[in-house]
């Protein structure tokens, strides 16, 4: 009940400040739908056992690699996405929204500890091809010991041009390696 009121919140901050654009990577706004893809993953996406890593290494180390993140807001799953983690501690997201929204974003990331890592992500919003903001993610995952998958919380954060907080929406990730 608070998630769905926090995704309810968020989503009537965005009308009141007349703010219609989209976030390219992660839409606070959006409500509980799912893409196609989501439908359509269990074909493509395929983890391969003989991919497994070593039970003995490190977060930092599991999280390089291509990931399908499954993302949510006040509970309701509102975004797909493929994620890059590189090696070089930076990292690049796909996600499954309009172009003209904006659908590419990159961050930065580092490990935190054996077990979790955490990243700071931005992205531009547009309405209808127009630059309208930007959003800042903040995220700390848990990468499973045998890096097959992770899951994390993160706070997404939307500014208007002029840099002010729009609105402040928690969520989460879940994700599946995607294997070479």
């Amino acid at each position: 009940m608070h998630r769905t009121f926090i995704g309810a919140a968020a989503v009537a901050a965005l009308a009141l400040t007349g703010l219609s654009a989209h976030a390219g990577c992660a839409d606070p706004r959006a409500s509980g739908q799912l893409g196609t893809f989501q439908r359509m993953a269990p074909l493509m996406l395929q983890r391969s056992t003989s991919a497994r890593r070593s039970e003995h290494e490190e977060a930092g180390e599991n999280i390089v690699g291509t990931w399908h993140v499954i993302y949510t807001a006040g509970g309701s799953p509102f975004g797909e996405a493929f994620i890059q983690w590189h090696s070089d501690g930076t990292e690049w997201e796909n996600i499954n929204f309009p172009i003209l929204g904006g659908n590419i974003c990159m961050g930065n990331w580092k490990q935190v500890d054996e077990n979790r890592v955490t990243r700071n992500h931005i992205g531009w919003l547009y309405t209808s091809g127009m630059l309208t903001g930007y959003f800042t993610e903040t995220e700390t995952d848990v990468v499973a010991r045998d890096g097959n998958s992770y899951h994390g919380t993160n706070t997404q954060k939307v500014y208007d041009l002029e840099g002010h907080l729009v609105v402040e929406v928690p969520g989460t990730s879940s994700a599946t390696r995607i294997s070479p």
